[in-house]
């Protein structure tokens, strides 16, 4: 017998934001695998389940995704209900596919639990739309560095440089000052 994964986006961090469902898995959870989070959303852990911290940060020591991919398995294997409550949506820069990977091949069912992500967060905590009727019509999200750390090469800079898109960056730390140096000599308006 197996148990069940449950993938929640943790949103940004303001346990207000979380939805309903995500607290529904939190609280009914028997451990939870958690990015490196605010302690105010994993409040709404069930008492008593297994907290596990598996999340990852720049220049810091943490799990490989190995590791990580091979704990959901390994727990879910015992029949539990499982939670891997990730940053922000599940989806979106979060490697959510090598834990899926491993859950499929292990034959181990799982359920996606969307959450906000950082950029509707920042978007709204800014007061500014990430779409506009007339200038603005598409969204565009996009990774600030590759595996290495490093600003990607492959990058199409005009395409993100272009006036009539909204350009979201997660994760810049490290690369924004090239990164904005590279927009602006592909066109894009330093204002």
């Amino acid at each position: 017998m197996t148990g069940l994964v449950s993938f929640v986006g943790s949103g940004p961090g303001d346990p207000e934001l979380l939805t309903l469902k995500a607290v529904s898995r939190l609280q009914a959870a028997d451990a939870v695998l958690f990015d490196d989070l605010s302690s105010a959303v994993l409040s709404h852990a069930r008492s008593g389940a297994d907290l596990i911290a598996v999340g990852k940060r720049a220049g810091r020591p943490s799990p490989s995704q190995a590791h990580v991919s091979q704990l959901l398995v390994e727990y879910a294997r015992t029949g539990i209900r499982v939670v891997r409550l990730k940053s922000g949506d599940p989806g979106m820069f979060g490697r959510l596919e090598e834990e899926i990977v491993a859950l499929r091949a292990a034959g181990i069912m799982f359920e996606i639990i969307p959450g906000i992500s950082a950029a509707s967060a920042a978007a709204a905590v800014a007061q500014i739309p990430l779409t506009r009727r007339l200038s603005a019509r598409r969204v565009q999200f996009v990774t600030g560095h590759d595996v290495t750390g490093d600003l990607p090469e492959q990058r199409n800079m005009a395409a993100l440089a272009d006036p009539d898109a909204t350009t979201v960056v997660f994760m810049p730390k490290r690369t924004f000052p090239a990164l904005a140096t590279s927009l602006i000599e592909h066109g894009l308006s330093p204002d």
